[in-house]
């Protein structure tokens, strides 16, 4: 059975994230082309890190929802979001090569990837008891 924090705003937050994460990562194994297409010039082996980090991102987006790997999962989360940043910031420094993108879209991801890591964070954080929180 499924184990979620007793506060009901983190289990939403919980839920949601590992529906994001496993969505996101399988859609690098349906649409690798896309995410070929954003990589900076300068890292190597494109299609494999897609394929890379597509896996561990449906690995998180399971593992979140596992009470004894939850903090764990959250951290790897968080490190994976870092490790995609260049990603963005190559959208964003280049504009031109994604004309199908709002301009504005590629700068409101730089800090909407912090967000997000926000969230990885706070929704695998271990709750405080009920019983423990002061009145």
């Amino acid at each position: 059975m499924l184990q979620l924090p007793q506060q009901r705003a983190k289990q939403l937050a919980l839920l949601a994230l590992a529906a994001f994460f496993v969505a996101a990562g399988v859609n690098h194994f349906l649409t690798p082309d896309f995410y070929v297409g954003i990589m900076p010039p300068y890292l190597p082996a494109h299609l494999e890190l897609v394929y890379l980090s597509g896996f561990f991102e449906v690995l998180g987006g399971v593992a979140v929802l596992v009470p004894g790997v939850r903090a764990l999962a959250g951290w790897g989360l968080i490190l994976l979001l870092l490790a995609v940043y260049p990603a963005n910031l190559h959208m964003a420094l280049h504009p031109e090569l994604f004309p199908e993108v709002p301009t504005f879209a590629l700068y409101a991801r730089l800090p909407l990837q912090f967000v997000v890591i926000a969230w990885a964070y706070w929704a695998t954080r271990p709750g405080v008891p009920i019983a423990a929180r002061p009145l």
